[in-house]
């Protein structure tokens, strides 16, 4: 694990080069700043964990340098130094920020006992934001479960990725196979586990704002750039891993900027004027073939190959059906104590049915059914009529039909119909009809692209798919 780093800022250069020494010792990364004006560039070079700041810093008041660090949207916590007569100024430093203070002459004991304390603070709220963040953003997941060969392949092979902690490694599947999950796998079996793991899906953050959410921004940088300084993924991830989800759906001006970042490990913020250094390993995850979409020019080459340094490739439901069971009895327990409910048993011709099904939407489709049965059933064993909504290829998919250019019509049968069958047909047909070019098809049913996306995405219908039509069996 890397070193806790620590700017130490006083003006008296003997007390200073003795801190710097003793903390040195004590195994910490230690630099100096001995005037005050040096100070935002000594902290920007140095990206310390904890600022030892003393209340004088001759024509520049200590408590001024942390309301600007606070204001430029720095949570780092500083400790005060402080003679007797200036106890008032350190209280009011407190309250401007600071994390603690001690009185000089200070008993180096009791400082390196602030030291330690405030430095497993502050890791306790980076983990603490960070799994609220993920809480958020990351949907419920029950691990990776599967006894087949081609998931022992897939784990046997992260496994070994995961002791190369530097290694960029691209992961490919199709949609709902879990590649967010063996991410996961591969950051927390590494040297970097106890450190952040940023995810960021490329395919929902607007082109226009791609480079200040990668690299972050200066205030000012641009319209709506006014209040404070933001630190991009990247700096986040300093130290750790960073997943670029839907990787593929990054503009050709983005896939060049992160290629630089990839080869050098350094960037600008947007409006910036310092080089930022980062240590951050990449993992990239794409539903479709990045070779082949670099063939076709929709993916750059170079890229391409600085991203296929270590593969993985996850094979979907369909090619391993003997994970099904497993993932069916994770799923039901899951929800069951979710919903507070016994967990129900699953009938031998419910399983077979459920193993028979095509599974499109991989093992998300697989869990979000399950969900569904668990949270609309009170049943001690479930039935394969309890799945009937799955069972596209026995008359209870609702056909839709183009009505000369006009529209389409609607036939409903007197049983009912599950309004999502409805929304899936006439995704379908629309992709049908603009050959499948989505972002045509969005603009024909009043969508956004990512809006259409996400509901692709829900209900299993792949962008990878060459006929749409073929996809309602």
């Amino acid at each position: 694990m890397a070193k806790a780093r620590i700017l130490v800022v006083d003006d008296e250069t003997i007390l200073s080069n003795t801190l710097k020494k003793i903390l040195s010792e004590q195994g910490y990364e230690v630099a100096v700043c001995n005037k005050g004006k040096e100070f935002e560039e000594r902290f920007a070079a140095s990206k310390p964990d904890l600022v030892l700041m003393d209340i004088y810093m001759g024509e520049v008041n200590g408590i001024e340098l942390l309301q600007g660090l606070r204001a430029a949207g720095w949570e780092t916590p500083v400790i005060i130094m402080t003679a007797h007569s200036d106890v008032a100024l350190a209280v009011k430093a407190m309250k401007e920020g600071a994390a603690d203070f001690v009185v000089k002459p200070f008993d180096l004991n009791h400082l390196s006992a602030l030291i330690e304390k405030n430095l497993e603070f502050a890791s306790l709220q980076t983990r603490v934001r960070l799994l609220q963040e993920e809480l958020e953003t990351t949907r419920s997941q029950s691990g990776i479960i599967g006894k087949s060969a081609g998931i022992q392949r897939v784990m046997e092979t992260a496994e070994k990725f995961a002791v190369g902690d530097n290694t960029t490694v691209l992961i490919e599947g199709e949609s709902g196979t879990g590649k967010e999950l063996v991410a996961r796998f591969l950051h927390k079996r590494s040297a970097r586990a106890e450190k952040p793991m940023i995810t960021v899906n490329c395919g929902a953050i607007p082109k226009e704002l791609a480079e200040s959410e990668f690299f972050g921004y200066e205030k000012g940088a641009f319209t709506g750039a006014t209040e404070r300084m933001k630190q991009g993924k990247f700096e986040l991830a300093d130290g750790g891993t960073i997943l670029l989800d839907e990787i593929r759906e990054l503009s050709l001006d983005m896939q060049v900027k992160l290629l630089r970042v990839l080869e050098e490990k350094r960037f600008y913020r947007l409006g910036g004027t310092k080089e930022i250094s980062v240590d951050v390993r990449v993992i990239a995850a794409s539903n479709r073939e990045l070779a082949r979409e670099s063939e076709e020019g929709r993916f750059r080459e170079d890229l391409f190959y600085r991203l296929n340094v270590a593969t993985i490739r996850i094979p979907p439901l369909r090619e391993r059906k003997e994970d099904i069971p497993d993932l069916v009895s994770a799923f039901l327990s899951e929800f069951a104590k979710r919903q507070n409910k016994e967990v129900p048993s699953l009938s031998p011709e419910g399983m077979e049915f459920l193993v028979g099904l095509p599974w499109r939407g991989n093992v998300r489709e697989l869990r979000n059914a399950i969900e569904r049965v668990v949270l609309l059933s009170s049943v001690p064993l479930l039935l394969p009529e309890h799945f009937a909504f799955l069972n596209r290829q026995d008359g209870h998919a609702v056909p839709l039909a183009a009505d000369n250019g006009k529209g389409f019509h609607l036939e409903i049968r007197q049983t009912g119909v599950a309004i999502n069958d409805v929304i899936r047909e006439l995704i379908l047909k629309t992709l049908d009809i603009v050959g499948g070019n989505q972002v045509r098809a969005a603009k024909v049913l009043g969508l956004t692209r990512s809006k259409l996306r996400y509901r692709m995405e829900q209900l299993g219908i792949h962008p990878e798919q060459r006929s749409y039509t073929a996809a309602r069996g």
